[in-house]
């Protein structure tokens, strides 16, 4: 091969591995045709009736016990876990609920 040919080589040799996958390749980025298709994401949002009922379940057995409700590692999750469930309820109540669970830890002695 002579080196005047070798920059056409090269070229061709560029456009046949550009258009290995054909026209009918999706594009992941962008609208429009020969896009891939955009599926609808489901709501994740939990259901605040479903959420308060667990509240209100955890608050139940902490109000209960007599001493420890939960081994303390599972009293630790509880007391980061319960105020960011509580999140999802109306401000109101959730600074309520909060409120009344606070109030069963301190009773129970438990260190934050």
């Amino acid at each position: 091969m002579s080196w005047a040919l070798l920059p056409m080589a090269r070229l061709k040799r560029k456009i046949s591995v550009a258009d290995l996958f054909g026209e009918d390749q999706f594009s992941m980025f962008g609208e429009g045709e020969g896009r891939m298709p955009h599926l609808a994401q489901p709501d994740i949002a939990p259901d605040p009736d479903r959420v308060r009922r667990r509240l209100h379940a955890v608050l139940e057995r902490a109000r209960a016990a007599p001493d420890e409700p939960w081994p303390e590692k599972k009293q630790r999750v509880w007391q980061i876990v319960f105020p960011n469930m509580a999140k999802w309820l109306p401000d109101e109540e959730a600074d309520q609920l909060r409120f009344e669970f606070a109030r069963e830890i301190e009773r129970l002695g438990v260190a934050a």
